[in-house]
């Protein structure tokens, strides 16, 4: 899963970013909307973490932007604008959720987590395949009820997996969710090598991760 934050306070963004990726996300961030939007024209997001007050302009001319263009992305606006005209304007501008900082950390990523979920049509915040269970919330694993332990980069692959199943993913759009712009060096054979990691850890469950040559990878359960 990949997000994107806007936001020009260093500490703040460097913060957010850390945690996320802690939570398993791979992140870009970019410190102004010009930075976004290079950001945007050639990367696709789950979410976008937007502040509103910018070093080059307002963040809510992006949000309008994005929604003119019919982009559907969830966004969160992250900002130190209290005020209830300045959340009503934003919501209506096109913003799916609005937080007001000081926050939390722990609530940034629960908010996401919602938005993220709420696009995808997922009721629950447990992702069930066949006998394997993901909470992405706690962390876990299962498979049969029995935990499964696993690295936060296996349980991103994980995360796009499932929440994607039954459809062919390319090797660069597993890539794409595994690792940033920050982390370009690294190249897509990586996917490889954690699909293997994660078909090992999943070996004895009814969920399969097939191999689609020239195409990609699909992940299913043998009772769906």
């Amino acid at each position: 899963m990949r997000i994107l934050i806007v936001e020009d306070t260093a500490d703040v963004g460097e913060a957010v970013v850390a945690s996320l990726e802690r939570a398993g996300y791979a992140c870009d961030l970019a410190d102004r909307l010009q930075m976004a939007e290079e950001f945007l024209a050639v990367q696709s997001y789950e979410c976008i973490v937007l502040d509103l007050s910018l070093p080059d302009g307002d963040g809510r001319s992006l949000l309008r932007q994005l929604r003119k263009r019919g982009a559907g992305t969830p966004i969160l606006i992250l900002t130190a604008e209290f005020e209830v005209t300045a959340r009503v304007e934003a919501l209506d501008a096109g913003a799916d959720d609005y937080l007001v900082k000081p926050f939390d950390l722990r609530e940034l990523e629960a908010r996401l987590r919602v938005l993220i979920r709420r696009d995808k049509g997922q009721a629950s915040g447990v992702m069930q395949l066949g006998d394997l269970a993901f909470d992405p919330a706690a962390q876990s694993v299962q498979v049969g009820g029995a935990p499964v332990p696993m690295t936060r980069r296996e349980m991103t692959l994980l995360n796009l997996m499932m929440s994607q199943r039954g459809r062919i993913l390319s090797k660069e759009r597993l890539f794409e969710g595994l690792f940033s712009f920050e982390r370009a060096e690294v190249g897509t054979n990586a996917v490889e090598l954690y699909i293997a990691r994660l078909r090992k850890k999943l070996a004895g469950s009814s969920a399969r991760i097939e191999t689609h040559r020239g195409l990609g990878y699909r992940m299913d359960a043998d009772d769906a």
